[in-house]
């Protein structure tokens, strides 16, 4: 185990406002949890504006996923290591060097034609996923100590401020403005908190009297990069291909390396006891499964509500079909000589645009996570983290089990995603507050970065499990053209309802899985006290 010469227990090394006025702690929580907003914010935002990008980066074509794809990898990868050096060299000064990179990163995608050049610029923003890791450390040394668990509990409130602004916003500048006015507008808004959090947030005054572990970090980062690539592909690559599988079994031998070469180093990026102790591994593990309904939930309800009505489909391939014989042929049709079915056919989509989306689903239920992320974190200053988490997963499956067997319709997608917006805001509250009372401040940026990597990775398998099932129940339409059938012409863009269904019903399962272990977990379950305990 790694050595050092914190004293867990003593507020006094760390620069604690004990004492200050409410005024100023609430100020300078609320520069923090701004700040930590950069990264959820501008994946909304990018990720809604990927077919105004595209045109702009010819040959491209389906790559164009890889503006997110980056984004995630390397913020995933990024964040234990991000985590490590704010521990070592002080986390404002972290929080800092990761918002000027990511104006870089903005300023270069804002002005670029080369899609090399807009990748590496998405890689540098990535470095604003770790901004959340260090937050929570910021808090863990700045708050009082009682006032710890609302203020991670207002961090969850904070990601509820970031899913109203984005797709607010989002859809406002895809609708009125050039693509590059996202990354304009994103990186003003960090040009404008970096002189914020430099005048405002004092840094902590917390060092780990370390080395930094490049090797361990290398390894960790590639193991992580790497699984996470065979995850994202996969369903393209194919799953089973032997140079599709060389990316998970070459990330898999880094990820058995690192745990290995920890274990034998005297100052290892983290402690390998720590890490499997049950008061972490347990968290860790819910953290993964309880993230694969969030990815799957995020992306399927804002799809299905922004893909048009099927009538609206049939309508357009009988007019397609009409244009095309009279092109071929000189011969207008009547529009009753075409007749057009969808296999398998849905029943959702509203046709909403990204704003009405927002503005209709999204809203509801970023105000509900707001309000419960704040409820959490005073119910765990009250009964401890572990209940309000208990609940939250209970949330989870019963959401994902009202999606899987609800009709698909947009009421029901308010109704359902405002319900699960309560276990989202819990769940995003507890588990900074678990880990917060599960390990030593000197392992705190670390151990938050692990948590990153282990949303990232459910996120990113839950996505890869609902594209699989969209896949196998892709839509063609059959047409026929005076009582002749032609050959069925697959639409690519749209799924049957069985698809959606049956990732929703992975969700169920991977939330009663992240439940029990939440259940068995012994931590959490005496009131929290903002970290005293290690």
């Amino acid at each position: 185990m790694s050595t050092s010469t914190i004293k867990p227990d003593d507020t006094n090394d760390t620069g604690r406002l004990e004492g200050a006025s409410r005024a100023r702690i609430f100020t300078v929580l609320a520069v923090i949890v701004l700040f930590s907003e950069i990264a959820p914010m501008q994946y909304t935002i990018v990720a809604a504006a990927l077919q105004k990008i595209a045109p702009s980066f010819p040959g491209v074509g389906a790559n164009i996923n890889w503006a997110i794809i980056v984004f995630g990898l390397i913020g995933a990868a990024a964040s234990p290591l991000i985590g490590k050096m704010s521990d070592v060299w002080g986390k404002k000064r972290m929080f800092l060097i990761c918002g000027a990179l990511f104006v870089i990163g903005c300023v270069l995608d804002a002005t670029t034609s080369n899609w090399g050049v807009f990748l590496f610029g998405r890689c540098l923003q990535a470095t604003a996923i770790a901004t959340a890791v260090i937050a929570y450390g910021l808090i863990r040394d700045l708050m009082p100590r009682k006032m710890v668990p609302l203020a991670l509990g207002l961090t969850a409130t904070g990601f509820g401020v970031a899913s109203i602004a984005g797709p607010l916003l989002g859809g406002y500048l895809v609708d009125n403005h050039s693509w590059r006015a996202i990354f304009w507008v994103l990186g003003a808004f960090t040009v404008v908190m970096l002189p914020l959090v430099w005048f405002i947030v004092p840094e902590s005054k917390l060092r780990v009297t370390e080395r930094i572990d490049i090797f361990g970090a290398a390894l960790l980062a590639g193991g992580a990069a790497l699984t996470l690539i065979y995850v994202d592909k996969g369903h393209d690559w194919g799953w089973s291909k032997p140079t599709t599988l060389a990316w998970l079994i070459a990330g898999l031998v880094l990820l058995v390396l690192f745990v290995l070469v920890e274990k034998r180093a005297t100052t290892p990026i983290m402690d390998m006891q720590l890490l499997f102790h049950p008061r972490v591994a347990l968290v860790l593990a819910g953290a993964l499964f309880a993230s694969l309904q969030i990815g799957i939930v995020s992306y399927a309800i804002a799809y299905m509500s922004q893909t048009p009505p099927e009538s609206t489909v049939v309508d357009g391939v009988a007019q397609g079909t009409l244009a095309q014989i009279q092109q071929l042929t000189g011969q207008a049709l009547p529009i009753e000589a075409v007749q057009v079915t969808l296999d398998p056919g849905y029943t959702y989509g509203s046709g909403y645009t990204l704003l009405e989306f927002a503005v209709r689903i999204a809203l509801l239920g970023s105000v509900v996570t707001m309000i419960f992320g704040a409820v959490a974190g005073l119910l765990a200053r009250r009964v401890g983290a572990r209940l309000p988490l208990v609940a939250a997963l209970v949330i989870f499956a019963a959401a994902a089990v009202a999606f899987a067997v609800l009709p698909l319709t947009a009421t029901n997608f308010l109704i359902v995603n405002s319900i699960f917006s309560i276990g989202f805001g819990m769940y995003y509250a507890c588990m900074p507050i678990l880990l917060v009372e599960a390990v030593p401040q000197e392992q705190q940026g670390v151990s938050m970065g692990m948590l990153g990597v282990m949303q990232s990775m459910g996120v990113a398998i839950g996505l890869a499990i609902v594209t699989a099932f969209l896949h196998s129940n892709g839509m063609s339409a059959l047409v026929s053209v005076g009582g002749q059938a032609q050959p069925a012409t697959p639409l690519p863009d749209l799924f049957g309802d069985r698809g959606y269904q049956l990732g929703f019903w992975v969700c169920a399962a991977a939330s009663a899985v992240a439940l029990i272990l939440a259940l068995v977990m012994k931590h959490g379950r005496t009131p929290a006290t903002g970290g005293t305990a290690h």
